[in-house]
């Protein structure tokens, strides 16, 4: 009996040093999974910091170069002549006139499907309509690009004699196709969140379902509705494959739309496509435009943050 006793004995304490192993084994692991969720979190911040200091110091040293004056103010640009000029203002053009053609296009188009879709669809139709709206957003912009050059232009042609082959108004079209589905989800999305018993306390007073709509849901959710706005613009200034593709590479100071125009980011495909020697000012005027993209991107974040935030105040 004391041998079966001793045996008990020792396979319990066995099993408390296993135990204890055990507890310190995933204290470890337990102090180890915090620095490493940290150094994640952190991953993104250090390549953030990597692209602007890669971009501040590669545009530095092209204002050594040519003077910041000149860049921001000039209205021709030939990087590759024998005089070469360096104004960026063609390229402002060409992105904010294609990017407003875009929201000009979209924004009308998704608020009024995420109207449908939120106020006036019945469940089975959101379940098709929706998910079908959003397969707009997983088509690759090449596509799009060649649609815009093979479809849209000459069919625009037959109405407008004087559009160039290549032009501004055919992918600014083709952007606020493909915009259309990130400002329709976004804006049905804040428009579903809307309390449930503020429409039907409209309804209780009287209101039709469009007076509703309109006085009740969009100012509740107008937060939302214009974040997905400034997202939209966002995205179409950033758009690089429609533009390259179907705009063309003239880079016009012009406010006519049916002429060939040329983007910022148009430029730095051009730019990266093997005509710059490393090191010359073509390629230092690569990282000027795409810090002023950069710049022109962040500055419409911000004011998405502070508009979205005042009128969540207000509402």
């Amino acid at each position: 009996m004391n041998g079966i006793a001793k045996k008990e004995n020792a396979s319990i304490r066995e099993m408390i040093d296993q135990n204890q192993r055990g507890n310190l084994l995933r204290g470890k692991i337990e102090r180890l999974i915090p620095i490493f969720l940290m150094l994640l979190a952190s991953l993104s911040i250090l390549t953030t910091i990597g692209i602007i200091w890669t971009l501040f110091s590669e545009t530095f040293e092209f204002f050594r170069r040519v003077p910041f004056v000149d860049f921001f103010t000039g209205t021709v640009l030939k990087p590759l002549s024998q005089n070469p000029e360096f104004g960026v203002l063609p390229l402002l053009m060409g992105t904010v006139t294609s990017s407003l053609i875009a929201m000009m296009v979209a924004a009308p188009i998704g608020l009024m499907a995420a109207i449908y879709l939120s106020e006036y669809a019945s469940p089975k139709v959101r379940k098709v309509v929706k998910p079908a709206l959003e397969l707009l957003a997983g088509v690759p912009t090449i596509v799009y690009g060649f649609f815009a050059f093979t479809f849209v232009t000459p069919l625009l042609r037959e109405f407008i004699p004087g559009l160039q082959a290549t032009n501004i108004l055919s992918p600014g079209i083709v952007m606020g196709i493909m915009i259309i589905p990130m400002i329709a989800s976004l804006s049905e999305d804040a428009m579903s969140s809307v309390p449930r018993s503020m429409r039907e306390g409209a309804y209780g007073l009287g209101a039709t379902k469009l007076e509703v709509t309109r006085r009740v849901v969009i100012p509740a959710a107008l937060s939302g509705i214009v974040a997905s706005f400034v997202l939209g613009i966002s995205r179409a200034i950033g758009e690089t494959m429609i533009v390259t593709i179907a705009s063309g590479s003239t880079k016009n100071f012009t406010f006519d739309i049916t002429q060939s125009m040329q983007t910022m980011t148009a430029y730095i495909v051009e730019v990266t496509g093997g005509d710059a020697a490393t090191g010359s000012t073509v390629y230092y005027s690569l990282y000027a435009v795409a810090m002023t993209l950069f710049v022109f991107t962040l500055l419409m974040n911000l004011l998405a943050r502070f508009v979205s935030k005042k009128f969540r105040e207000e509402y």
